[in-house]
């Protein structure tokens, strides 16, 4: 699947956080494709674990209004580089929502298109 390197405002929320850490963190993505995203946390999530993200494509992206998507997905893939305290995260997008819809009709019918076709 195609990705696209996008640094985009994230909203992460962690099932099951364990007490004393947050259930929501904001951060930034590296890439996003039609079935996953990559974005890096402050703290390290089980393989499998579900989230809840929330994406904003700015106005530049969708040519229009920002658009919000917000999705559940699942946790593929956790890097540990040294030494840095930021973990990668590669999350495979289980199902999706847009929260707003006036953003260009194009670019939600054809962002809607890629994402039900690779699903």
């Amino acid at each position: 699947m195609r990705r696209f390197d996008m640094r985009l405002p994230a909203i992460v929320r962690v099932e099951g956080a364990g007490p004393g850490q947050p259930s929501e963190v904001q951060t930034e993505t590296q890439n996003v494709s039609a079935r996953g995203v990559f974005f890096y946390l402050d703290r390290a999530i089980a393989s499998g674990t579900k989230l809840e993200v929330t994406l904003t494509f700015p106005p530049h992206v969708t040519l229009t209004d920002a658009v919000r998507v917000r999705f559940t997905a699942r946790v593929i893939r956790v890097e540990h580089p040294l030494p840095s305290a930021r973990i990668g995260t590669a999350a495979m997008i289980e199902d999706y929502e847009f929260l707003r819809s006036n953003g260009s009709p194009d670019f939600l019918a054809a962002l809607q298109s890629e994402w039900k076709a690779s699903n």
